[in-house]
């Protein structure tokens, strides 16, 4: 059974910015996903400019009117709409794997390891501060703000290097290339 794929929130700028993805993280190889979306992006590239040549011919044909110029161009891209979507289902299908290509080579734990290494020094002098000896209730509250500031940046660190990928929000307009 072949289930649709929704298509409403991945924009067809969005398709084209997953080709480079495993190659910030990845070596040198390209994952069979990888192959299979520039592939599928050079067939769609070479439909588009075939779209855009046969819709300048239009333009340029002294004998239509303005309107007929556009009813025409439309009538065109109707004919040329199927390949945006197929093209937009075939990135959605290969994304989810080129993600997970480009995350299997993140080592977490390491990256975890190695905040914590950095963090222990200043944990350690904090921790020994007269400051924290005394029990102030302004200055544990000034103390936990900074404690929670810097695990903040510690989330956000890690955040920017799994490349998570940003959830796709299916209740949103198919976009339409002007």
């Amino acid at each position: 059974m072949t289930r649709a794929l929704p298509l409403a929130s991945l924009s067809l700028a969005a398709a084209l910015a997953l080709l480079p993805v495993s190659t910030a993280v990845a070596e040198e190889r390209k994952t069979p996903a990888e192959t299979r979306l520039e592939a599928a992006a050079a067939v769609f590239e070479a439909k588009m400019q075939e779209f855009g040549a046969r819709a300048e011919r239009i333009q340029a044909d002294p004998d239509l009117t303005e309107t007929q110029k556009g009813l025409r161009v439309a009538a065109l891209w109707s004919d040329y709409q199927p390949h945006v979507v197929d093209f937009t289902a075939e990135a959605t299908r290969q994304a989810g794997q080129i993600a997970e290509a480009a995350l299997a080579e993140v080592d977490v734990e390491a990256i975890v390891r190695e905040a914590m290494a950095e963090a222990e020094p200043a944990i350690h002098g904090l921790t020994t501060n007269g400051a924290w000896a005394q029990i102030d209730p302004e200055q544990m509250v000034t103390y936990g703000l900074i404690a929670q500031y810097g695990f903040d940046l510690a989330l956000d660190a890690l955040a920017e290097t799994t490349l998570a990928p940003q959830p796709l929000d299916s209740d949103g307009p198919v976009p339409c290339p002007a």
